[in-house]
């Protein structure tokens, strides 16, 4: 026997190898020539047992011709895979190499197109639905699913404001950029949105794709049995990234000194691997499906990012692995690529395993499953909700999303008398040391006796996302009455400037001299 089918024959089945024994069930074997052919292609050795025990076929030229014509016949459009007769340990073998099909999606005339389409899942065949049979369609055109115009909208119903908060000091959309961006095209004589226009920057995203939107849960142990917290992001796809990192990081934070949270290794999950994951599953999931949302799973020994949509055409787990990528959403990836939020087109699967790899941890593992994707990363210490920090600490460590901040705040203990409350002139309590976060501390420190623009400040805490900073460092250090604007009676001037309170700069003083 070659190395070649020593090797194969050694092979578990699985998205791209299936054994039959004989052909006496003749329906199943043309699914499976179906699924490989609107897959990733495939190969089906017919004379060997599931259990790869060898049977052979008899007369195997007359079950060659029987084959070529079920084949010729039963799957439209008109498939032609490569058969060949080989024989192992004087057995004859017929294998059945099927490639990845330009004129998919095939299905079986019998059943027709909507209902006799199938693609291969792991080991199994399944039925493609409406919404993948036009994906698989697409594919094959060389079309994206986000490039396509949706005619009944107009560019009133993107939140353009939103967007270009995104894009500061990146860009100015204009007509000519979200034209570049395929933000807008031409239709039909008007400027109309995308399908990934809207997905990103929508004003009723939802209404037009009810499962753009990603659910976090933290469960309590190894299953979903019992739920300890969730949330549901509706924000916009690149603001979710940092949001779920922020839900993550709530459940990470463990044991340290609360002065101590910012180091990194009290971190008890590789955020830059889920980081990662995060993005991937927004950059590529296939929303043109229905079913559900991104999910965020994250239990005491893994977490598991889901995202609605099996692998593309022609792409396998394996490849994936090896950092083979195909863009499925090239406007949505174009727009974070622009934000900064890929650093380079396909690197981030690979990098993932790589990190993993680098830290010691068991390996990720990635899997097709009821049409979703699922990248699990497994923990390398046990999680247990028990451990968590407080409530205390996990509400400062969800104020803040940069890794890089190295401010700590001074330990203080809060008296029972102290009011919750103070005016900006008055002089910091121990209370309201305690309660400012770090990232309202670091905005105490940098700022000092200066005054900077948002911009500056942004730059001095070392952040590039514009939302985050305003949500996270900016809006609480004003809300908390430790910084003021210059011009207030002019919020949104191009030469406002922000500059320290007499509280902000007791707690300066104060937190100079611990």
């Amino acid at each position: 026997m070659s190395d070649y089918f020593n090797n194969l024959l050694t092979e578990p089945e699985g998205k791209t190898l299936e054994f039959k024994r004989d052909l006496s069930s003749p329906k199943h074997l043309l699914k499976t020539l179906v699924a490989f052919a609107n897959t990733a292609g495939g190969r089906l050795v017919i004379g060997v047992a599931d259990d790869q025990q060898i049977w052979g076929v008899e007369h195997p030229l007359d079950e060659e011709e029987r084959l070529c014509n079920l084949i010729a016949d039963s799957i439209a459009p008109r498939l032609i895979p490569e058969v060949k007769l080989v024989t192992v340990d004087e057995k004859a073998l017929l294998i059945v190499q099927v490639y990845l099909s330009g004129t998919r999606p095939h299905y079986l005339q019998t059943e027709g197109r909507e209902n006799g389409t199938y693609v291969r899942l792991g080991s199994t065949n399944r039925q493609a639905d409406r919404e993948l049979i036009a994906e698989l369609q697409r594919t094959a055109d060389g079309v994206a699913f986000d490039e396509l115009p949706m005619p009944e909208l107009s560019i009133t119903d993107l939140d353009l404001e939103e967007a270009q908060k995104l894009f500061s000091g990146i860009r100015t959309l204009d007509e000519s950029s979200l034209l570049t961006l395929k933000l807008l095209v031409h239709d039909q004589g008007r400027l109309v949105p995308t399908r990934g226009a809207v997905l990103l920057f929508g004003k009723q995203r939802e209404l037009h794709f009810s499962d753009a939107w990603v659910q976090c849960g933290r469960f309590t142990g190894k299953d979903k049995s019992v739920i300890f917290d969730h949330i549901d992001i509706h924000e916009s796809l690149p603001q979710s990234v940092e949001s779920i990192l922020l839900f993550l990081k709530k459940h990470a934070f463990r044991g340290a000194d609360f002065s101590e949270y910012r180091r990194k290794d009290v971190w008890s999950i590789p955020l830059e691997i889920f980081r990662e994951g995060i993005i991937n599953a927004l950059v590529h999931a296939d929303y043109s499906q229905r079913g559900g949302p991104i999910r965020i799973a994250f239990f005491d020994d893994r977490i598991e990012i889901e995202s609605p949509g099996i692998l593309l055409p022609g792409i396998t787990v394996e490849d994936m692995q090896e950092g083979v990528s195909r863009i499925r959403n090239h406007v949505i990836a174009r727009v974070f690529r622009e934000l900064n939020l890929i650093e380079q087109w396909g690197s981030g699967v690979r990098r993932i395993f790589s990190e993993a790899k680098k830290l010691g941890l068991p390996k990720p593992s990635i899997v097709e499953i009821g049409m979703r994707l699922r990248l699990s990363i497994p923990l390398e210490k046990i999680n247990n909700v028990s451990e968590q920090v407080s409530e205390h600490v996990s509400e400062h460590v969800s104020e803040h999303v940069s890794e890089q901040v190295e401010f700590k705040a001074p330990r203080t203990t809060q008296s029972p008398t102290q009011s919750p409350t103070q005016s900006p002139t008055q002089s910091p309590t121990q209370s309201d040391t305690q309660n400012i976060s770090n990232a309202v501390a670091r905005i105490i420190e940098v700022i000092g006796e200066n005054e900077y623009s948002a911009h500056d400040l942004r730059d001095l805490v070392g952040l590039r996302h514009r939302p985050t900073f305003r949500q996270n460092y900016l809006h609480p250090a004003l809300k908390r009455g430790v910084i003021v604007q210059t011009i207030p009676d002019k919020p949104n001037s191009r030469l406002q400037k922000y500059r320290l309170t007499a509280k902000g700069l007791s707690m300066l003083a104060q937190n100079k001299s611990t």
